[in-house]
């Protein structure tokens, strides 16, 4: 049974653009960029250990696609799939895109998301830990993930900020009107 819609969740109108775009070139620069990131920032993969072998699907409750991130250190990935044909993976997190995405920036609790059932992890609660564990002490930052530094990275991160800041507004707002109309998403 799906999850019914939250506050945190984008409009649905969001899942409908996002679902015609083409998976390789998203799949490409998502892997591109972790490759990146881990090439810099070695020091994430040790902290993980094991967790580095197994495929996590990552499953935002509002988009109609899940990632499934390898983190493999001689091919690090990220594949799109439909959410309804995962493939094999050790370990499952759902979530609203907007909760994943504070999680990583450190702007919710993923524990405080995880206790209220807003955040579900299906499969080894173990490697999604390690991994929220090693995200949370590695502080990273949207420019630390495009990999830049200086005021291009001031620049990013700002921009980042505000962006996500005004999809959680957008978000609010959508549930605030679908719930006034009487609509339950």
């Amino acid at each position: 049974m799906p999850k019914p819609m939250s506050a945190h969740n984008l409009p649905p109108i969001v899942s409908d653009l996002v679902a015609p775009l083409p998976r390789l070139p998203i799949e490409l620069l998502l892997s591109e960029l972790i490759r990146r990131l881990v090439a810099r920032r070695p020091d994430l993969l040790r902290r993980l250990g094991a967790v580095v072998n197994v495929p996590i699907a990552v499953v935002p409750d509002d988009l109609p696609h899940a990632f499934v991130i390898s983190l493999n250190p001689d091919r690090p990935s990220v594949k799109l799939c439909d959410k309804a044909c995962l493939p094999q993976a050790d370990a499952v997190v759902r979530a609203p895109l907007l909760d994943l995405l504070g999680v990583l920036d450190g702007t919710y609790d993923g524990d405080a998301l995880f206790f209220s059932r807003d955040l579900r992890v299906e499969g080894k609660t173990e490697y999604v830990l390690a991994l929220r564990n090693t995200l949370e002490d590695a502080e990273l930052t949207p420019a630390e993930f495009v990999g830049f530094t200086g005021t291009p990275a001031r620049w990013v991160n700002e921009a980042g900020g505000h962006m996500l800041s005004r999809a959680r507004q957008v978000a609010a707002r959508s549930h605030e009107r679908a719930m006034v109309s009487g609509g339950r998403h």
